[in-house]
């Protein structure tokens, strides 16, 4: 039998993507991820989505906004390759990210485990004189209580998910006086989870006045999803970073204590998880993804200790090697929302070729290091705006004026000059009038 699109293989390295024409790109990727023509037209993104589906979406819709859609490519996560879909308009983004993915490919690209997908409901209760004894009686009513909250998602049931535990926490002293916010611990299985947790957090709301004798507020997921963590490792060797002016191991070098930096000073963390944050972000959104809850839930993350830190860990093994980690949660979905309603959405995780939300974690957390090894490693070596702004040349030269081949003709002399300035290629071409 010949292999369906689902089923065919991925392959992440295409030579020579940066040199070839946008249609020529899409050709390259569709043929690489076994995507139809159809597909192909859905990832060109004109018209994609059209404005009767967008009306039906948001409120108050007016039109439709794009971002470039680019591929990451080199991607090996758990000895499977990706093509990797990511919507955003920062340069050197995408570069980088396929830049240290080939890197890693090399000593066998990433690693990584995403947890259970378990997603946190809160139901807020007030008005308590004995937050302890209702504690206890929520406690004492956790099977029933379990149930109901699963009485009404048989299929979510049958496919393993739902309910699986309480949580009772306890706040003594808060500006509204004694506090009790009950958590319900929620498989949600390949979906993001938000409408799940929170019908049946509203579901329980009167047995949980009924048990505790409070009054409830507020019943709503929590974005800080610390029971669905994702976590990616990398290891390569030094000999990796070696270039015509620098020895690998001083690049290691410099990586490791570059994080040092993020780990001890919440300014400096600020920025480097903003740099991890512009890998995942896009991969995100190019999904149909919620990517306001995963900043959410990565930031929060990043100061579980009561200071904020950094998400990834750059260290040299006994063995030698440069070893980086991240951890951080990652609540996305296959089934729901925006990636059962956008056909780009759809296409993009066609590419992928992903089978559950927690491989689409896997995925995405490695690309979030991927940017964070970029990244450092230019501020390392040398400097971070050398790369970043011979891509951005491009966006220059557009800006002052250029258009079809003048654009990466006047991109190239930016680059070649040294100034890459609006001033600069407005000259350069003036010059050529």
């Amino acid at each position: 039998m010949d292999a369906t699109p689902k089923d065919t293989p991925v392959r992440s390295r295409i030579e020579n993507m940066r040199g070839m024409e946008p249609a020529e790109r899409r050709s390259a990727v569709c043929a690489a991820a076994g995507l139809d023509q159809q597909d192909g037209a859905l990832l060109a993104g004109a018209d994609v989505l059209p404005l009767h589906v967008a009306n039906g979406m948001i409120e108050n819709v007016v039109g439709k906004f794009e971002l470039p859609l680019g591929v990451a490519t080199n991607f090996v996560v758990n000895g499977k390759e990706y093509l990797v879909p990511m919507a955003v308009e920062e340069p050197s983004v995408v570069a980088a990210a396929s830049y240290m993915a080939k890197l890693a490919a090399v000593d066998g690209g990433f690693t990584a485990r995403a947890d259970t997908p378990v997603m946190r409901a809160q139901v807020q209760v007030l008005g308590l004189t004995d937050p302890f004894g209702a504690k206890q009686r929520l406690i004492e009513n956790r099977d029933a209580l379990i149930a109901k909250a699963n009485s009404r998602d048989k299929v979510l049931i049958g496919l393993g998910g739902g309910c699986k535990d309480i949580e009772v926490h306890i706040f003594e002293d808060t500006p509204v006086g004694k506090m009790l916010v009950m958590h319900l611990l929620v498989d949600v299985r390949d979906a993001m989870g938000a409408n799940t947790v929170n019908t049946m957090a509203e579901m329980l709301a009167p047995d949980v006045e009924r048990i505790t004798g409070g009054v409830v507020r507020l019943r709503i997921l929590s974005n800080l999803a610390d029971l669905r963590v994702v976590r990616a490792k990398v290891e390569l060797s030094p000999a990796t970073f070696d270039t015509a002016k620098l020895k690998g191991e001083d690049v290691c070098k410099g990586i490791v204590e570059a994080c040092a930096l993020a780990i001890v000073d919440p300014y400096r963390a600020a920025t480097h998880n903003k740099g991890i944050m512009n890998g995942i972000d896009p991969v995100v959104v190019a999904t149909g993804n919620d990517w306001r809850a995963i900043e959410a839930g990565a930031h929060s993350y990043a100061a579980r200790s009561g200071r904020y830190t950094s998400l990834t860990r750059w260290e040299m093994s006994s063995a030698g090697k440069l070893v980086g980690t991240i951890e951080l949660p990652m609540a996305l979905g296959l089934v729901g929302g925006a990636t059962k309603t956008h056909p780009a959405a759809q296409a993009a995780l066609r590419m992928l070729k992903v089978e559950s939300a927690g491989e689409l974690a896997e995925v995405t957390a490695s690309v979030g290091l991927a940017q964070n090894m970029a990244a450092i490693r230019a501020l390392a070596t040398e400097g971070i705006q050398r790369g970043h702004m011979t891509l951005h040349a491009r966006n220059i030269a557009i800006t002052a004026g250029a258009t079809g081949p003048d654009v990466d003709r006047i991109a190239r002399a930016l680059a070649e000059s040294g100034d890459i300035s609006v001033d600069n290629a407005r000259s350069l071409l003036t010059a050529d009038q």
